[in-house]
């Protein structure tokens, strides 16, 4: 049992944190990896896990979503994967004291063949290069996350383990209750779990209404040692005082925790336009 399960066995429900980006771009970040900012504004990054820490996440995600050598390519930082995610997990470890640390891992941007060119033998290496510096740096598990193919699901679960990392692992299904690629919950979930991974689950999409949707279907197809995991948006993102902003207020995201709770899903955080101020809601909610 890795420990993102151990600990929801132990509590019953386990609080993740909230959104990096949405919390970077408020800090001043327009362009360019965010990945960046853990070597250049390591005290902002610093400051947004203590947020989440003092609003009572039990984990904390690291800022190294973009943190493949595919993304890391597009701003000329490819020979930084190493440095810029070990970093990150290095943050996140120093604010999270005793608490977990996640080692978040997104999509490489790329399709899979023969959509695209990249080949499951090329993303396995890239998620196992990205694994290899989240391990290094004290992280305590893989959360592969905002996935919508299940061949780079796969690639990313068995590079986390030829790094020694466990995977937690969620899919986006913002396209009709289905990922971009036309993967339905029930599916997503014997797939995954087919793998052995024990945490799966949904983040990011059209906010609370979606999720529970989906994280509903999902338990009624729940296998045994399963455990479910949701991290909603918060509400649809808008432009307003030329940003964007969403309509999740933090009494919005409470109600979201308690009717995940009585899903049976027992990990619940935030995504995209979630705050410091929204994990505290939905501590007191789940408390």
């Amino acid at each position: 049992m890795d420990k993102l399960a151990e600990l929801a066995a132990k509590q019953g429900t386990v609080l993740g944190d909230g959104a990096m980006g949405t919390m970077l771009h408020r800090a001043g970040l327009i362009h360019g990896a965010p990945e960046r900012w853990n070597v250049e504004r390591p005290d902002v990054v610093l400051g947004i896990h203590r947020g989440y820490v003092e609003a009572g996440s039990d984990f904390i995600s690291t800022n190294t979503f973009g943190g493949t050598r595919n993304r890391l390519a597009l701003d000329g930082l490819v020979e930084r994967v190493a440095e810029l995610n070990e970093a990150g997990v290095r943050l996140a470890r120093e604010a999270a004291g005793s608490r977990l640390v996640a080692g978040s891992m997104g999509p490489t941007g790329e399709l899979m063949e023969p959509l695209g060119l990249l080949t499951p033998d090329g993303a396995r290496a890239s998620f196992a290069e990205q694994a290899r510096a989240l391990k290094a740096g004290g992280a305590d598990f893989a959360l592969i996350e905002t996935m919508s193919a299940l061949e780079e699901v796969q690639a990313a679960v068995e590079g986390a383990r030829e790094a020694g990392l466990p995977a937690v692992v969620t899919m986006s299904f913002d396209t009709h209750f289905r990922t971009m690629m036309g993967v339905k919950p029930a599916a997503a979930l014997a797939a995954i779990s087919a793998l052995g991974v024990q945490v799966i689950g949904a983040n990011c999409g059209n906010g609370p209404g979606e999720i529970e949707r989906v994280m509903t279907e999902m338990s009624q197809a729940l296998p045994v040692g399963v455990v479910l995991m949701a991290k909603s948006n918060a509400g649809m993102p808008r432009w307003k005082d030329d940003r964007i902003t969403y309509g999740g207020t933090p009494e919005v995201m409470a109600d979201y925790a308690r009717k995940m709770a009585r899903l049976g899903v027992r990990v619940i955080g935030g995504c995209c336009g979630s705050t410091p101020e929204h994990i505290a809601a939905m501590r007191s909610a789940l408390a």
